[in-house]
């Protein structure tokens, strides 16, 4: 382990989502007093390990920190009956992206606000992880979120070339690819493999012009419900999470009045960082101390 990160207690937990299926987790504790608690919901198609070295910062500056695979990712996929250590297959899986929010990440922020009922709930969502904060019923027992490249994820206001890469790529090879296979195979290029039901509500949602916004899913009158502070990050060589995406997405929380920053790498003495490179240790003493920083009130 760091060193530096040598008073950091980790835990491999399981806790229940709402339905009963068993979701994996990592717990990231403080071995000092615990001042803040602090929910990590993962992007889509990206395993809770990626979180991990920003989960153990957090927790180093005393937050009890918990990350997590959504039902179907990473350690929350079921294991095939025989063989060593393989995941059971997604043919026939039953999830969604919505499934997600409303089983998987409502019963997170339930388990972390019971576990530390007197501690502020804070909540980091990354890309997806961000957009679930506004379909959760229970969104309203986080005190602040902070965003990290999440998005209106609509290939409309993607950058060029990428976003016509995106639309082909989602309709004319992922949805006849998920169809024929019963899932979304992670050798196309997603990442993680994903249930058929979490791909085709994916590409359904980056097909309309306002992303989950065009859908009638009754959990949109959650985003209203929110009423704590948010910070988005949004970074600009990101050709997805770009800030008129990123503004999309917060300008759903109607009950405040999101902040959106725009970070370019040069602000960090980074070359890169795009959708995902927030989360690399080189950032620790920029972008990660200000979002801690913010986090915990400083």
């Amino acid at each position: 382990m760091d060193a530096a990160l040598d008073d950091v207690f980790i835990d491999e937990i399981s806790f229940p989502a709402t339905d009963g299926y068993a979701l994996t987790g990592t717990l990231f504790l403080p071995r000092g007093a615990k001042r803040h608690a602090v929910l990590i919901n993962s992007a889509t198609a990206v395993p809770r390990k990626i979180y991990r070295g920003f989960a153990s910062y957090l927790a180093h500056r005393g937050c009890a920190v918990l990350t997590y695979d959504y039902r179907g990712i990473g350690d929350s996929r079921l294991q095939a009956m025989v063989g060593y250590n393989r995941p059971k297959s997604l043919v026939g899986f039953k999830a969604s992206m919505s499934d997600w929010a409303a089983l998987d990440v409502t019963a997170a922020v339930g388990w972390m606000r019971e576990r530390y009922p007197t501690l502020p709930l804070a909540y980091v969502g990354h890309s997806f992880g961000g957009q679930a904060l506004g379909l959760i019923a229970n969104n309203t027992d986080i005190s602040r979120a902070a965003f990290v490249a999440s998005q209106a994820a609509t290939w409309r206001l993607m950058t060029s070339p990428e976003k016509y890469r995106v639309f082909a790529f989602m309709n004319f090879v992922g949805v006849p690819l998920v169809h024929a296979l019963g899932y979304a195979p992670g050798w196309a290029g997603i990442g993680e493999d994903l249930p058929k039901g979490v791909f085709l509500q994916w590409a359904q949602w980056v097909s309309s012009p306002r992303y989950l916004f065009d859908s009638r899913l009754p959990a949109l009158e959650n985003f209203a419900r929110f009423k704590g502070q948010l910070r988005a990050l949004c970074f600009s060589d990101d050709p997805w999470a770009t800030r008129p995406a990123v503004e999309l997405l917060t300008s759903g929380f109607t009950a405040i009045k999101p902040e959106v920053l725009t970070v370019k790498p040069s602000d960090v003495g980074a070359k890169a960082i795009g959708h995902f490179g927030f989360f690399r240790p080189d950032h620790r003493d920029t972008l990660w101390h200000g979002v801690a920083e913010w986090i915990q009130g400083e």
